[in-house]
C-alpha cells in the first residue's frame, strides 16, 4: 500500500462516489449503481475490507470469482462497470492505488451470453419441493425454495422480508423498500409491493416460522428477519445464494446424474465450490424460471412484470426462457376455433 494513500472505508467511499455522480445522471442510473455497488460492499463486508487503501488486483480477481456464477455473464459486466468507475474516482482521491481499476477484469462473454438458456424447469422445481414436502416440509431450505419459485423474488427481496411481512388474511407477503434498516430493494419504493402466495404457499412459510429448528431473532434495528442465520442475523445476500445452490443440487434430492460422489465433488463439503455442480442454478436462474412458468401458465405478462417487479422489455429479453411452441400454446387459448 503506497504512503500516499488516505484511508478510506468501503462504505464512505461507495457514499461519497454516488454524491458525486448523483448532479450528472438520472435516478435509474444512481438506483443502478447503488444496487452494483451494494454487491460490492457486501464482498468487502464478508472479506472483512475495512480500507479501500488495501485493495489489490489478486483482491479484486477474488470478487469477480465470488460474483461470477452467480448472475449472467452479462449482468456481471454491467456491474463490473460500475466498480471500475469507482475504482478510478477513489484513485482520484487518493483511496486506492492510480491504475488499479484496470486490474479488474471481466470474463469474456461467450456467444450468447444474454440468452435465457439458464433456469429451473417447472419438473425439477416440482420434484424438489415433492422431496422437501415429505422430508423436509418447512425447513429453512423448503421454504426459500418454495419462496423463490411462487414470487421470483430476487435475493435482495428475500432478505428484506420480517416475519411481520406476512399476511395471513390475505395469504400474501409484503416486499418493502426499507433502506434505513440495511433492506434496500433494487428498484428502491417502486419496488415495494403485495404479492399473493396462496394457501399451499402462505402454509410453508407461516409452519417455516414456527419451525423450532429456525433461530428466531431480532436485528440491529428491531426487526424479525424471515431467513435468519446460525448466528442469528438476518442473512447476506451471498448467504442465501450458498443455501439455494446447494439445496438445489440433484444429489441433495435424488441420485446424481454426473456420476460423482459427494466425496469426490468438487460441489460439496465444506469447503464445496458450488458452482462446480453440471446441474447448478443459481437464484437468479430459480428466478428466470419462476416467471417462464408463470407464462406457461397463462398468466398475464403484465401481471408477471407487476408480480416479478420487471419491466416487460426486460421481461422478454432476458427472463422468458419459453419455446416458440410453448409460446405458440399459450397464444392459441385466445384464439377462437
Amino acid at each position: 500500500m503506497s504512503e500516499d494513500l488516505q484511508p478510506l472505508s468501503p462504505e464512505e467511499g461507495v457514499d461519497m462516489f454516488l454524491e458525486h455522480r448523483k448532479p450528472s445522471v438520472r435516478e435509474s442510473s444512481m438506483q443502478n449503481a447503488r444496487h452494483r455497488l451494494s454487491v460490492f460492499l457486501e464482498w468487502c463486508d464478508e472479506e472483512e475490507v475495512d480500507n479501500l487503501n488495501d485493495l489489490t488486483g489478486r483482491d479484486l480477481s477474488l470478487f469477480v470469482s465470488w460474483r461470477q456464477g452467480d448472475v449472467a455473464p452479462i449482468t456481471l459486466q454491467k456491474q463490473l462497470s460500475s466498480v471500475r468507475m469507482a475504482l478510478r474516482w477513489w484513485a482520484d482521491i487518493e483511496a486506492v492505488e492510480d491504475g488499479l481499476a484496470e486490474k479488474l477484469h471481466a470474463p469474456e462473454l461467450p456467444d450468447g451470453a444474454q440468452s435465457r438458456d439458464v433456469f429451473l424447469e417447472a419438473g425439477r422445481a416440482k420434484q424438489i419441493l415433492r422431496y422437501l414436502d415429505r422430508h423436509h416440509y418447512a425447513s429453512r431450505d423448503h421454504a426459500l425454495i418454495a419462496l423463490i419459485w411462487r414470487t421470483g423474488l430476487r435475493r435482495g427481496a428475500v432478505r428484506a422480508l420480517d416475519v411481520g411481512d406476512l399476511d395471513e388474511e390475505d395469504q400474501a407477503i409484503r416486499v418493502e423498500h426499507r433502506p434505513e434498516t440495511d433492506t434496500p430493494l433494487k428498484n428502491g419504493d417502486d419496488g415495494s409491493r403485495w404479492v399473493y402466495l396462496g394457501p399451499r404457499w402462505f402454509q410453508i412459510l407461516d409452519d417455516f416460522v414456527n419451525n423450532p429448528d429456525r433461530n428466531d431473532v431480532v436485528d440491529d434495528h428491531g426487526r424479525r428477519p424471515l431467513f435468519t442465520t446460525q448466528q442469528s442475523t438476518r442473512p447476506t445476500g451471498h448467504s442465501i445464494y450458498k443455501w439455494l445452490m446447494r439445496a438445489l443440487h440433484p444429489c441433495a434430492y435424488a441420485e446424481c446424474p454426473h456420476d460423482r460422489t459427494p466425496d469426490e465433488c468438487e460441489a460439496r463439503g465444506k469447503n464445496a465450490k458450488l458452482a462446480e455442480c453440471p446441474s447448478a442454478r443459481s437464484p437468479h436462474a430459480v428466478r428466470r424460471g419462476a416467471i417462464t412458468n408463470h407464462l406457461n401458465e397463462e398468466t398475464a405478462p403484465e401481471t408477471v412484470s407487476e408480480r416479478m417487479d420487471v419491466s416487460l422489455s426486460v421481461l422478454y429479453e432476458h427472463y422468458d426462457a419459453r419455446t416458440e411452441r410453448e409460446k405458440m400454446a399459450v397464444r392459441r387459448q385466445d384464439i377462437p376455433e
